[in-house]
């Protein structure tokens, strides 16, 4: 644990704790059902990376694979327990160093620990139903849950939410899996295919951490006028009505919400959510790049899917139009509130505009051509060249490097 003089800054035990007690059960499924739909998983994972491989001309660079582990939602909470645990250890240590030692410190730690615990936790509950699958990059291994053995890459695929998200449905349960393990797998093989990646990834992160205001109240003051932001203004400002949005979230399954909020003055928060507003203007153009490289991931994946898709997922086009009607259809007004305000339904924007890139670069290049985007990190398209292809295509296929 992250503490100052055994007192925890982050109480991860009781994150984990909070977070599997208020996590939503899981579907009715008998004992030998569950071991069968586990089986399956583990099988078409097998068979999604041969079909991936081929379809994309990508291979798992030597000494770069990672395991594939099928969970439930308690164990997908604990991974990513373990990867935030992991991922914000510097961050932790800075707040730790500015802190200090004394009696104050201490009893801020302690409370602030056990407050910032809880919170993740019912965070994560909140997600633990929705991710159908997660290529967890920084991922330490754990007795439960082995990892890489560079200490980072696993696929989780959450056996209960595809269960659920399949029976909502009512499609063809043994396709559905497929087609979710061929956009998990397309993950898997972009970090195990290209080695760097993960390592750009974390530095981008820790630039983005590293930005952060470590002082507490600066930070709580932020997030606390953030908050107004988007719930009816600052205190004695007049709050406007301001028009609903789409924005982020985690795994395929998640669908796009309107949200409820407040214009305030000083601040346009139309389209942004609350991460975006406890952020510095260094943080953004950190942000804006590690955006685009999700962008393409995801889009990458989805392009991918639907490529592969039609020739070994019988019923694909059924699962694709029920899947979309689903997205389109939203969630109960709670949900569309949490998931405006943490974020969670800009991965949608991510898919389209990511899968848009592709397809544009590989109808103009191929699918050789379109592999040079992961050369180095130089090769990979930036904000603006997600959202226009041609920019992209110019810089690296015609440009003085080309």
């Amino acid at each position: 644990m992250t503490s100052i003089g055994g007192v925890e800054m982050v109480d991860w035990k009781l994150a984990v704790t909070t977070a599997s007690r208020l996590a939503r059960p899981g579907p009715e499924i008998t004992r030998e059902e569950a071991r069968e739909v586990v089986a399956e998983l583990r099988a078409h994972a097998v068979a999604a990376e041969e079909h991936v491989r081929a379809f994309t001309g990508m291979a798992t660079a030597a000494g770069h694979d990672t395991p594939v582990l099928v969970v439930d939602r308690p164990g997908w909470i604990e991974a990513n327990v373990a990867g935030f645990r992991s991922l914000l250890k510097p961050l932790m240590t800075k707040m730790r160093a500015r802190r200090g030692n004394g009696p104050g410190g201490m009893i801020a730690g302690a409370v602030g620990g056990k407050v910032t615990g809880v919170e993740l936790g019912v965070l994560l509950s909140f997600l633990s139903s929705r991710v159908l699958g997660q290529y967890e990059t920084f991922a330490p291994a754990t007795r439960d849950l082995p990892g890489a053995p560079d200490g980072g890459g696993r696929l989780l695929l959450v056996a209960p939410n595809i269960v659920h998200v399949e029976r909502e449905l009512g499609v063809d349960p043994h396709d559905f899996r497929l087609w979710v393990c061929l956009h998990e797998e397309t993950h898997r093989t972009q970090f195990t295919a290209v080695p760097w990646l993960r390592d750009h990834l974390e530095a981008e992160i820790q630039a983005f951490l590293a930005e952060t205001d470590v002082d507490a109240g600066t930070l709580l003051e932020r997030l606390s006028d953030a908050v107004q932001a988007f719930t009816g203004g600052r205190r004695g400002e007049t709050a406007e009505p301001s028009a609903t949005g789409t924005g982020t979230a985690t795994g395929p399954e998640t669908e796009p919400g309107a949200r409820p909020g407040a214009h305030a003055p000083e601040q346009d928060t139309e389209g942004r959510s609350l991460v975006d507003l406890v952020q510095t203007p260094a943080q953004r153009e950190i942000l804006a790049r590690v955006t685009a490289v999700m962008s393409l991931l995801e889009g990458h994946a989805d392009y991918v899917m639907d490529g592969v898709g039609p020739r070994i997922v019988p019923s694909v086009v059924e699962i694709r139009e029920k899947f979309q009607r689903r997205r389109a259809a939203g969630a109960n007004r709670l949900d569309q509130i949490l998931r405006r305000l943490l974020g969670l339904d800009a991965k949608l924007r991510q898919y389209r505009d990511g899968e848009r890139f592709v397809r544009a670069v590989v109808d103009e290049v191929g699918m050789k051509g379109f592999n040079r985007v992961w050369t180095s990190p130089n090769t990979l398209p930036t904000a603006a060249e997600i959202t226009h292809p041609a920019e992209w295509i110019a810089r690296v296929h015609r440009g003085p490097e080309a």
